[in-house]
């Protein structure tokens, strides 16, 4: 009766009416947006699937690039220089504390990838591809207790064969090297001239200690790797493009012995 009659009262009825029609509407609006948020997020969730499919970054070209590189160290008669190919690649999978540690890289047969070639990063060599996909490929590490690469002083060319110990990944091993050799530490160990998958003269490390094995002529080294194994992220695979025609004439003389 105030309301209808007194323009006052009708006022002061309608404002609170409206606050406590409001208070439960904003109430009702929280408890269906609660039971909303679900449909929400899965909006949400999908939009931003479809803006990072869109990212530039998401989209990548497979690298078929290649450097050639003359190994002046195989000059023959006819003044022909052997060749190598350096197809550069990024480093997707790594190992480094197991006993048998491979790389992955993103570049394959597609890309000019075949077993048996070798890689290197800038400061060393890192190991031996052992198998190719479409487009990708695993490397043997030096890090791999049966990978075995034949490595000489820089100083002198004193040849042997390093390898990892499977204990400290800085770390490797150089056996038989002669007792004539004048070896001392901090003398860099590069790769020697009888390996088909690396070229000359690549640095493997340096000489961190060594010791002489009293039952022969030979010296131990410990070397310390060049290449460090725990932050690889982009490296080079090398082609040598008489790879197949060296490893079968080897083959062939080893054969012919037994």
């Amino acid at each position: 009766m105030l309301s209808r009659n007194s323009l006052t009262h009708e006022a002061f009825f309608a404002s609170a009416a409206n606050e406590v029609t409001g208070k439960i509407n904003k109430q009702f609006d929280n408890f269906y947006s609660y039971f909303r948020l679900t449909e929400i997020n899965r909006q949400l969730t999908a939009e931003n699937v479809m803006l990072r499919n869109e990212l530039q970054s998401n989209f990548i070209v497979p690298d078929s690039s290649r450097k050639t590189v003359i190994d002046s160290l195989s000059k023959d008669s006819l003044n022909r220089y052997r060749k190598f190919h350096y197809l550069p690649a990024r480093v997707v999978g790594s190992t480094v504390t197991l006993q048998t540690n491979y790389l992955t890289l993103e570049r394959g047969s597609l890309q000019g990838v075949k077993k048996g070639m070798s890689v290197v990063s800038p400061q060393g060599i890192v190991g031996v591809v052992n198998e190719v996909s479409d487009n990708y490929c695993r490397v043997m590490s030096l890090l791999h207790r049966n990978s075995k690469v034949s490595a000489m002083l820089k100083k002198d060319f004193n040849a042997g064969s390093i390898e990892w110990d499977g204990v400290d990944p800085s770390y490797l091993t150089l056996k038989n090297i002669s007792k004539g050799a004048q070896v001392k530490k901090g003398d860099s160990i590069v790769t020697s001239n009888y390996s088909a998958n690396y070229p000359a003269k690549i640095m493997i490390g340096t000489v961190a200690d060594f010791t002489i094995d009293p039952t022969s002529n030979f010296y131990t080294l410990k070397v310390k790797t060049a290449t460090n194994f725990f932050n690889l992220q982009y490296v080079y695979i090398i082609e040598n493009v008489r790879y197949t025609e060296q490893i079968t004439l080897e083959n062939k003389k080893i054969k012919a012995n037994e």
